[in-house]
């Protein structure tokens, strides 16, 4: 289990924190956990404000790809796809590659792109439908800070039971406090959130042994 980067790569959107704060509410909130049209399409207030393919997770799919030494025929899981874009580009970087999603979403499983089709199922990450062992990695980018702590445990232990030692998560954190009062004022959807110490400490409750990252608004 370490730390490593694997959205390095990623190009960094520009976030109107102080618009987010001023317009927050919690009924906001309440839309934004739906994981509906507003969050995905719907104004910035809600979320993305639009999430389109524009290619920006081939990059991305090309680290994971070489990190896992993932070749044709292996199996990968992305918890929390959304649309679908990174199990797109993964397949798109490594031909043959046995790419899958999972998300709560309904609205952006039948919003997914073409390519992947039949390879996203609907489902919750404290319950993955796959057997143990099944995955040669599983993928996880700022999803499991949406449950709570103790459903974010059960998640990691889903993850390390379908690739042990073998996952990857990223999830919001902060390294100061004053990152810790932006990132607070922009939130809208993460249930639980630490320090890195903190995040690291619950890691190693769930027994998840694969790598990690942070994602963190400055």
């Amino acid at each position: 289990m370490g730390e490593v980067n694997l959205l390095a790569k990623l190009p960094r959107g520009k976030r109107n924190v102080n618009a987010r704060a001023d317009a927050k509410t919690q009924e906001i909130i309440d839309i934004s956990r739906q994981y509906g049209a507003l969050y995905f399409d719907g104004d910035r207030k809600y979320g993305y404000g639009g999430y389109r393919y524009d290619g920006r997770w081939i990059p991305v799919a090309e680290d994971m790809v070489r990190h896992f030494g993932l070749k044709p025929g292996d199996r990968v899981l992305d918890v929390g796809c959304a649309k679908g874009f990174l199990v797109k580009d993964l397949m798109k970087v490594c031909p043959g590659l046995e790419a899958f999603g999972l998300d709560i979403s309904e609205y952006a499983l039948m919003k997914c792109e073409p390519e992947v089709i039949g390879r996203l199922h609907l489902g919750n990450a404290t319950k993955l439908p796959f057997p143990d062992n099944s995955f040669k990695a599983v993928i996880s980018l700022n999803t499991i800070h949406n449950l709570e702590r103790a459903d974010c445990i059960v998640a990691l232990k889903e993850m390390q039971r379908l690739a042990p030692g073998r996952g990857f998560v990223q999830v919001d954190s902060y390294r100061t406090p004053e990152q810790k009062a932006v990132f607070e004022e922009w939130v809208l959807t993460a249930k639980f959130h630490d320090y890195p110490d903190g995040w690291i400490k619950l890691f190693k409750e769930a027994g998840y042994t694969g790598d990690y990252y942070w994602t963190i608004i400055e």
